[in-house]
């Protein structure tokens, strides 16, 4: 149908329903109220003499969208929201505590002209959502959980300014590698479904695969070794030394800081004295003065790797049976979106011993510092030796 077809129909069918009408018309077909409210009324007026047809706009024709006319709107918009989003690792949503009349007046004193309908439309085609609340256990509660977070974002925007890289890290949720189901479909042939194995038991041979991620936040790059031993300290800070040596050196070069965010908890946890050993001999490899931030206990879903990346891998390889390690790489490997991420993604074979001792003479010598806001999450390693360029 063309413009006018459609708005006397939909203005023909609110008629045609009585109460609530408009609404359901407009819940159903996403037109505007007034649009419909227009075709109510036109079809009240005496149609046109026969042969004088009515005047329609060609296609594309009408307002244009404000974001068509304001090009720095929606890069605005992100910016507002970066702070307070949070988003489900599995699924490619998002969600924020702002609301959206706060959102459009702050875009407001930034010199755009939105309203709050403009900014809620934006947001979902964003794929944000409204959530309400749901009585989960996510972990205890930090009472300066909101403020590590401002401290998280305002170390990484001062980072990012100076051109230091900042990178997200975590483990990926471990994948039984074979022939299994793969939770998800796939448009397929009608009657031609993937056949799978009936139990899933660990094959013995093949094992587990253990990805653990790097994700760079500026450049929207991830890189993604998979593991297939152990998930240990030293496992993931060999992930960090590959994205140095194979991206990050050369993407960065003449940075002499790299800042790392990461959740409270696993390989990479805030109390693991093996993950601040590892790091500084790292540190001392390349010349690096590593900060690094812990997110709380019980936020791990807030970690910018869980939502900007993972989601996108888990989405990528939905009902693919994980067959073989080279089919997991692959998969990974070929992750993209719309918004430019790329990933890379290898293999690592190495063994990673489990229960390793760091003595307190060894957890001494550390060139560590801790910062005096909550030193147990925040805190750098310097390099005891010269920097090796």
């Amino acid at each position: 149908m063309d413009e006018r077809s459609r708005r006397l129909w939909a203005g023909a069918e609110a008629q045609e329903i009585g109460y609530k009408g408009q609404s359901i018309v407009h819940r159903a077909t996403r037109l505007a109220m007034k649009t419909i409210q227009r075709g109510r009324r036109e079809l009240q007026l005496t149609p046109s003499p026969s042969g004088v047809p009515r005047r329609i706009r060609r296609p594309g024709g009408g307002r244009k969208k404000v974001t068509e006319k304001d090009r720095t709107l929606i890069s605005d918009l992100d910016t507002l929201i970066e702070p307070t989003v949070r988003g489900d690792p599995m699924r490619g949503i998002r969600w924020t505590c702002k609301s959206t009349r706060k959102l459009a007046k702050e875009l407001c004193a930034k010199g755009h002209r939105v309203s709050h309908t403009t900014v809620a439309e934006e947001l979902k085609a964003q794929k944000f959502s409204l959530q309400g609340n749901r009585k989960t256990k996510e972990g205890s509660s930090h009472p300066d959980r909101n403020l590590q977070f401002e401290h998280i974002h305002e170390t990484a925007t001062m980072f990012q300014e100076r051109g230091d890289p900042v990178i997200s890290i975590d483990t990926k949720k471990k994948e039984l590698i074979g022939n299994y189901k793969n939770g998800g479909k796939e448009w397929a042939p009608e009657g031609t479904p993937r056949t799978v194995k009936v139990h899933d038991f660990i094959d013995k041979k093949l094992g587990k695969a253990i990805p653990y991620g790097v994700y760079d936040i500026a450049k929207n790059k991830g890189f993604v070794s998979v593991g297939i031993d152990k998930d240990t300290a030293a496992f993931a800070v060999e992930t960090i030394r590959r994205w140095w040596n194979g991206v990050g050196r050369e993407t960065y070069a003449g940075s002499h800081q790299l800042y790392i965010t990461a959740d409270g908890g696993g390989s990479n946890a805030s109390r693991s004295r093996l993950f601040k050993l590892e790091l500084q001999k790292f540190s001392d490899e390349t010349g690096l003065t590593i900060s690094v931030s812990h997110y709380p206990p019980g936020t791990s879903k807030w970690n910018k790797i869980e939502h900007r990346m993972f989601c996108h891998i888990t989405a990528n390889w939905r009902a693919v049976p994980l067959v073989s390690r080279e089919v997991i790489v692959e998969l990974i490997a070929h992750t993209t979106t719309e918004k430019g991420l790329t990933i890379h993604a290898e293999l690592d074979t190495n063994v990673y011993k489990k229960g390793i001792v760091v003595t307190k003479q060894e957890f001494a010598a550390l060139a560590l510092k801790r910062e005096e806001f909550h030193g147990e999450w925040n805190y750098s390693i310097q390099p005891r030796t010269a920097r090796a360029d």
